[in-house]
């Protein structure tokens, strides 16, 4: 599932699903106009075309993510690291937290987070 690819017109879309799923078909259109500015014919396009690839899942007009938000982002964050710092989750961590001004909370809680994965 580590192959899925969201593009970022349809990432704007699965957040207004994953924030209103299951919905109907015709609602997620109006939600889709309001907040994106789409026709109906755009976003019944791009329901097929995320239902093609296994993203969505459209069964008697109700919408649902196949493929959940965490997922998407895990998979969003690795394509960038992979394409931005050779794959290297240390120089990424390294140039985040360069940019960053972190609180003493945060970086108390960047540790614990690092040392679970011990």
């Amino acid at each position: 599932m580590d192959d899925i690819k969201i593009f970022h017109a349809e990432y704007k879309f699965m957040e207004i699903l994953w924030d209103n799923e299951p919905i109907k078909s015709s609602d997620l259109v109006k939600l889709a106009r309001e907040k994106l500015g789409w026709k109906k014919s755009t976003t019944y396009t791009v329901i097929r075309r995320l239902v093609d690839r296994r993203i969505i899942s459209n069964e008697d007009s109700i919408v649902r993510a196949v493929v959940g938000r965490e997922l998407a982002q895990r998979v969003e964050t690795e394509e960038l690291i992979d394409k931005v710092y050779g794959g290297s989750i240390k120089s990424f961590f390294a140039s985040f937290l360069q940019k960053e001004n972190l609180s003493k909370e945060d970086i108390e809680e960047l540790k614990k987070i690092v040392n679970k994965l011990d």
